[in-house]
């Protein structure tokens, strides 16, 4: 019974989650802010936002076939099937496992002026910490780092690493974007160091101002 559970868990479970999300997704009045200049670009582009705030960006990016990365992990395949759903496209691999052949790929992928969107502080935190390698992809591919901030209210949240945030029916939401940061292509450690805090402390601004937007003090 256990080996069964096992194979049919991520059909069955990525099934309900993304009807879930999608049903709630609907219903949101989500205002987007700044995404214009993003919008048709042409140009190489990694949105980046925190873990525990992606839940809106999945609905509001679905169907662009930009590219996400996906770990390893033992729900790995669940969280493939779910974003696949939602019109993405996924690049295995994480820091723990397969790290050095995903970052490979998006590089590859962002050459193509392709569109990513990165969680900079997953898949296993520390919870808002920009981690290095979407520093390592724009530097490698001239990429903009997009930082952009999240919010709805109201909401509940998860009790995981990153209080991950679900909005209920009919809630006020809304997805900001921020000015672009590029990684020059001959920075040293502590050029990328700076352009690191650069970016977790643009996320960390326009995420303040998105939860200011819906209502949060």
């Amino acid at each position: 019974m256990k080996q069964w559970w096992r194979r049919v868990r991520p059909y069955i479970l990525s099934s309900i989650v993304y009807h879930l999300a999608r049903a709630i997704g609907r219903t949101l009045r989500l205002t987007a802010i700044g995404f214009e200049p993003y919008e048709n670009s042409g140009h190489a582009q990694i949105f980046c936002g925190w873990h525990g705030r992606s839940f809106i960006a999945a609905n509001f990016l679905r169907n662009r076939k930009a590219w996400v990365i996906v770990s390893h992990s033992r729900d790995g395949e669940m969280q493939t099937r779910i974003f696949k759903r939602f019109g993405f496209q996924v690049i295995r691999g994480s820091s723990g496992r397969g790290g050095e052949r995903a970052l490979v790929e998006a590089i590859r992928v962002l050459k193509a002026n392709g569109e990513m969107a990165i969680t900079p502080d997953g898949p296993r935190g520390p919870s808002e910490v920009v981690q290095g390698g979407v520093l390592l992809m724009s530097k490698k591919s001239g990429a903009w780092l997009v930082p952009v901030g999240l919010s709805a209210r109201p909401c509940s949240y998860a009790k995981s690493w990153d209080r991950y945030m679900v909005p209920w029916l009919f809630s006020r939401a809304v997805f900001k974007f921020g000015d672009p940061i590029v990684v020059p292509p001959d920075a040293d450690e502590d050029m990328l160091e700076a352009k690191r805090i650069e970016l977790e402390e643009a996320i960390n601004r326009i995420q303040a101002e998105a939860d200011k937007f819906v209502g949060f003090a």
